[in-house]
């Protein structure tokens, strides 16, 4: 029954979100894939911004329930009555009455099951799609037939393109690349590789007093070179954004010097690589959103390249709705964090298998994060570097939350509203 009504209510917002976009007729830009969709639909709304009347997507709102939200301009009313009603009211509102609406929404969408996105391409038609990366093991591939299947349903909105309206792609991504061979739309690309229409060079660490404060890149632009840096978060992969945002400029002929202008204060979302002052001299990589192996991949190797560190420690939870690649994902991801870390902390079921291919690394094992976060506070010393990742539902942020050193950072840390601190 819950799930009935659920199906209806997501129905009744889509044709009110739908009717909405036919009424107004922004220009869409829709932000897919299966990692860092947030970070990039954050960049590209910053560029957006200096020529549009641009809305975004709040948080990750890229759901059948949070896309119409974002069309509508409403939150999330979770089971408050009350809200439900003044979403009703903002809706008819903005059918019946005259409304400053934007010109520009920047959508956020994902996939959780089959059909999630086809669902969604009936509210809104994009004019712009961004494919950010697809990878081997895609998150959420216990719901489909194979990894090809999510990777297939992700790019779908770019089969919804007019033809030779943009779609940016990561170049160095083979799934995307062979994907965009088969639309007829204009492809673009950001990444490493030499052809691409944004090409990423040399990238470091920024430092500042003797302290890593964020990444530096080298950009390539029609053989213009720049440096752009990304504050507060580390990773090559916080990078890519705003690359795809540079790109996304390109294909709007946005003048380069003027989104560069755009982005000198964008700041990844929270639980996106995020650095803060830890407890005793530590610090800590708050990379606590979601996890899958992909993402955890790219973090260990950040954490491995990490400079100035006297210990390294990965506090890693459970990646789930892996399906049948469970296991042996987990084990491969074991062996990397042998290599990277001094001490491996594993929280969940799924990654005790992280204590089955780890050789040199301390191992504990804890059976969910709060337990997790009362031991690390102890560990940490001066010096220590601490990763934090893992899925949504271990609640990873509960850690970071008890090693932050300045009680000023908790609210920048994800998942801190009240619906989510109510939950168990």
């Amino acid at each position: 029954m819950k799930n009935f009504l659920k199906s209806i209510v997501a129905f009744m917002l889509g044709l009110l979100a739908r009717a909405v976009v036919r009424r107004y007729r922004p220009q869409i830009v829709m932000i897919t894939g299966s990692v860092g969709k947030t970070s990039t639909k954050d960049a590209v709304a910053a560029v957006l911004r200096t020529r549009f009347f641009v809305r975004k997507s709040e948080k990750s709102f890229n759901s059948e329930f949070g896309v119409p939200f974002t069309i509508l301009g409403v939150g999330n009313p979770w089971g408050n009555p009350f809200a439900w009603v003044s979403l009703i009211r903002s809706a008819f509102a903005l059918l019946f009455l005259p409304n400053h609406y934007p010109n520009m929404l920047v959508l956020e969408v994902g996939a959780d099951r089959p059909g999630d996105l086809a669902r969604i391409l009936r509210i809104a038609t994009p004019d712009i799609v961004v494919v950010t990366r697809l990878p081997e093991v895609p998150v959420h591939v216990e719901a489909y037939v194979s990894p090809e299947a999510v990777r297939e349903e992700e790019f779908s909105p770019a089969y919804a393109l007019s033809p030779a309206a943009p779609l940016i792609i990561f170049a160095d991504d083979p799934y995307a690349s062979a994907l965009a061979t088969n639309t007829p739309a204009r492809v673009l690309s950001y990444g490493m590789k030499g052809n691409a229409t944004v090409r990423i060079g040399t990238t470091d660490f920024y430092e500042s007093e003797g302290k890593v404060v964020g990444m530096s890149m080298q950009i390539n632009i029609e053989g213009e070179e720049n440096t752009l840096r990304v504050r507060g978060s580390i990773g090559e992969t916080q990078l890519l954004p705003v690359a795809a945002a540079l790109t996304v400029a390109c294909a709007l002929d946005i003048p380069i010097p003027e989104a560069f202008r755009a982005l000198e204060d964008y700041e990844p979302p929270p639980g996106r690589g995020r650095l803060f002052a830890g407890k005793n001299g530590s610090i800590v990589i708050d990379d606590s959103y979601n996890a899958s192996p992909a993402a955890v991949e790219e973090a260990l190797m950040t954490l491995k390249k990490f400079p100035h560190a006297k210990r390294r420690i990965a506090a890693l939870g459970d990646m789930l709705e892996l399906g049948r690649y469970s296991v042996i994902e987990h084990e491969r991801i074991g062996i990397l964090a042998d290599e990277v870390a001094d001490i491996v902390v594993a929280v969940g079921i799924r990654a005790r298998a992280f204590s089955l291919t780890t050789k040199k690394a301390k191992v504990l094992l804890f059976d969910n994060s709060l337990a997790a976060a009362s031991a690390l506070a102890d560990i940490v010393t001066e010096g220590d570097v601490v990763l934090v990742k893992g899925s949504q539902s271990v609640r990873t942020e509960r850690i970071v939350l008890a090693l932050l050193a300045d009680p000023a950072d908790f609210p920048r840390l994800v998942r801190q509203e009240k619906e989510w601190k109510r939950r168990a």
